[in-house]
């Protein structure tokens, strides 16, 4: 959804002015801290997080290269500051000293466009030249569609990863990145997914978020009316699918459980979800970590979100279910290399019937993945291995070099 400078002016929070002097304090304290830590690496996920490629690059760091003076960024609030606090420093996210740390570091690395002490304010400092620092995007997913908001003017990042092929020409050729700049080493979350434990009866139905209701703005009002989420195509979506019958029997006759887990972004409107039957679970975050559902589960459901690619990476069956597809690629994410139904890791459904159909067949083959989708597998995948901490740790050492 392509958004006016107001609409984007509508985003800005109060918050984000009082980074305006935390960096003015920082700035000068960073020029003298600089000399103490030359080479330092800041890295983070989202504020609240350590469960992304930030805190599996931060994690195999520490265990392999402990020498490498690096620095985990969370919120001190966070429930995943006792994860990580174990395994080295860490700084409170937004906090002075994260500031201070962020001015000095030889390379801020995230998962996150966003991952920085405030969005707002180092959006600013960053492209428009203020600052010049050197940033390692880890990627949140394998990416399918266009994203103009990560396009190099948007972003002036150093690094770009990418985990196949096909992602890293789409990306180099279209988001504007000099050359060499996009670089092909895999996510680093993606090496924990090789050691799975499945639950044959457990099915995961994890949509993604929809960003004109999440963050409403005045362009929301051209995709829908937001305001009353009961109104939305996403809850009367979501809300037929789980509310049915039918489902309800599909669970029962064939002994299994539905983890029902949406996107972080639309955890605050769980409560909407009026959810009665005792193979239903609603899962809330922090209580349950995505990457173990995705590892423990046999079966999935979404609809666009890239955590479709971490499951088929681990050869499973899936299914995406798209009633909104029109109103997604409008508000959202524009089409890019990736077309669900000719490239897809699964079919491709657009009513609660179909998608019922889908789940009975399914189950009644007890998940096994369908050759036509599992023959997918090797031809997209070019990279299948536990080394892509290690690629990602390498190719940021290479930039010294480059120096």
């Amino acid at each position: 959804m392509s958004e006016t400078f107001f609409q984007k002016l509508q985003r800005v929070k109060p918050g984000d002015i009082g980074h305006i002097f935390k960096f003015i304090l920082a700035l000068p304290l960073s020029l003298v801290y600089r000399r103490k830590r030359k080479a330092l690496w800041l890295i983070c996920d989202n504020e609240n997080e350590a469960r992304d490629n930030g805190y599996h690059l931060y994690k195999y760091i520490r265990e392999k290269h402990p020498e490498t003076d690096a620095v985990y960024a969370i919120s001190r609030r966070s429930p995943d500051l006792e994860r990580v606090k174990p395994l080295g420093e860490v700084v409170n996210y937004g906090s002075l000293r994260h500031w201070i740390y962020y001015l000095s570091a030889r390379y801020n690395i995230s998962s996150q466009k966003g991952g920085k002490p405030n969005a707002a304010v180092c959006y600013v400092l960053e492209v428009k030249g203020i600052i010049k620092n050197t940033r390692i995007f880890l990627q949140h997913g394998i990416i399918k569609d266009d994203m103009p908001w990560l396009y190099y003017n948007e972003t002036k990042m150093r690094m770009f990863v990418c985990s196949t092929d096909r992602e890293w020409k789409y990306v180099s050729e279209k988001y504007g990145y000099p050359e060499g700049w996009v670089k092909k080493l895999g996510i680093c979350r993606l090496d924990c997914l090789h050691d799975m434990q499945v639950k044959r009866k457990q099915v995961l139905l994890m949509p993604t978020w929809r960003s004109w209701i999440a963050t409403p703005t005045s362009a929301s009002d051209e995709i829908e009316d937001v305001s009353e989420f009961t109104k939305t195509e996403y809850y009367r979506g979501w809300s037929e699918f789980l509310s049915s019958g039918r489902l309800h029997e599909i669970l029962s006759r064939n002994d299994l459980q539905l983890i029902f887990y949406p996107h972080r972004d639309m955890q605050p409107f769980l409560h909407y979800f009026n959810v009665t039957d005792e193979r239903i679970t609603v899962a809330k975050w922090p209580e349950y970590d995505v990457q173990e559902l995705l590892k423990s589960s046999a079966y999935l459901i979404t609809d666009y979100s890239s955590i479709a690619m971490d499951f088929a990476y681990m050869k499973k069956r899936l299914m995406y279910y798209q009633f909104d597809y029109d109103d997604f690629r409008k508000g959202q994410y524009p089409q890019g290399y990736f077309s669900y139904e000719r490239d897809g890791f699964g079919p491709v459904v657009y009513t609660a019937q179909a998608a019922l159909d889908e789940l009975e067949a399914a189950a009644e083959q007890g998940f096994t993945n369908p050759p036509e989708y599992a023959s997918k597998h090797d031809g997209f995948f070019d990279l299948y291995d536990q080394s892509n901490c290690e690629r990602n740790y390498q190719a940021i050492l290479e930039l010294d070099r480059e120096k």
